[in-house]
């Protein structure tokens, strides 16, 4: 038995700019942290050399790689060229909740499928290769981030070039403030559905051919650089006012990232005492992030009970194989 533990990501600025269709033209940026929840893989040869078993939310047992119905499931094991297993995955949160979590499963797997082989694999080859089957196999996403944010784990400015390659540079701060930064971060369950597919394909296409809205991820692009800076400074109640010059930018990029109800959450937020917000992932649903001060958390979380907090710690490892028998 192999297990595989891959953690999800919180983004902090910069998404939508890991879309091809825009870094191919502008280049783009994010800076984004992982966080101690995970996709859990784990892998096992089948009792039955012939049939392939794999249990996720359903359960499917096929004896021919082309009839499993889970996409990344079907591409990674025929690129891996492996049948005849029993994989099982376990999420510490639900999917479609903006943490990046397909991605995480992706590289998981791919992890695992690696470590079974017994081939080394790095973490810039783990994230390409995830990359290449999300977005030019399956098609499930035209973003880049998650997948390196999953396979490198960390606090990182990612640095997406015109020519489709990725810098992934440790975005370095002072350890108090690293923990002061960890203890800021509240993030709230506002609940909803989204299909994230949906919501970044109209983002894709209005970026590039809406001339505000591009103009909109540009801005986001260059805060992005600023966050870096202030970070590296030590400013880190520059996090809260980077937030919400980023949320108020990224809600106009596309129908479905925001609506009347988290607009209100929004605003309560703010009134509750946190300098800035947004929500996770491409939007829609999931996590709420805030920036909190300490001195004001207390009244925050009174204010906002009615929405249950997620507790964490930022992740350093990326995927690693935690268990080989």
């Amino acid at each position: 038995m192999i297990i595989t533990r891959t953690p999800f990501r919180i983004s902090l600025c910069g998404g939508g700019s890991d879309i091809d269709t825009f870094y191919k033209k502008h280049g783009g940026c994010v800076i984004s942290t992982t966080i101690n929840k995970y996709m859990y893989i784990t892998s096992h040869p089948s009792f039955d050399k012939k049939t392939t078993a794999l249990k996720y939310s359903k359960t499917e047992i096929v004896q021919n790689l082309n009839d499993i119905q889970h996409n990344i499931f079907r591409e990674c094991l025929k690129k891996e060229q492996l049948e005849g297993l029993e994989i099982t995955s376990i999420a510490d949160i639900p999917s479609g909740t903006g943490l990046g979590s397909s991605s995480s499963f992706t590289v998981g797997l791919l992890q695992n499928l690696k470590c079974y082989k017994r081939e080394y694999i790095s973490k810039e080859e783990l994230a390409t290769l995830a990359c290449d089957i999300e977005n030019n196999i399956v098609h499930t996403t035209s973003g880049k981030q998650d997948q390196y944010a999953a396979s490198y784990g960390g606090l990182n400015f990612y640095k997406f070039n015109k020519d489709g390659s990725v810098d992934v540079e440790p975005v370095l701060l002072n350890y108090e403030y690293f923990k002061k930064l960890e203890r800021n971060l509240i993030m709230l369950y506002v609940g909803g559905e989204h299909h994230a597919s949906n919501i970044l394909n109209e983002q894709s296409q209005n970026i590039i051919n809406v001339k505000d809205k591009e103009e909109g991820q540009k801005k986001i692009m260059e805060m992005t650089y600023t966050l870096k800076y202030e970070l590296e400074h030590n400013n880190i109640d520059k996090v809260g006012e980077i937030l919400d010059y980023n949320w108020k930018i990224k809600k106009t990029l596309a129908n479905g990232i925001s609506n009347c109800f988290f607009d209100e959450i929004y605003d309560r937020a703010i009134k509750a005492g946190a300098l800035g917000g947004k929500l996770l992932g491409a939007g829609g649903s999931g996590f709420f992030l805030f920036y909190v001060p300490e001195e004001k958390q207390e009244k925050f979380r009174k204010e906002m009970k009615d929405l249950p907090e997620l507790e964490f710690k930022f992740d350093h490892q990326g995927t690693t194989v935690i268990f080989v028998n």
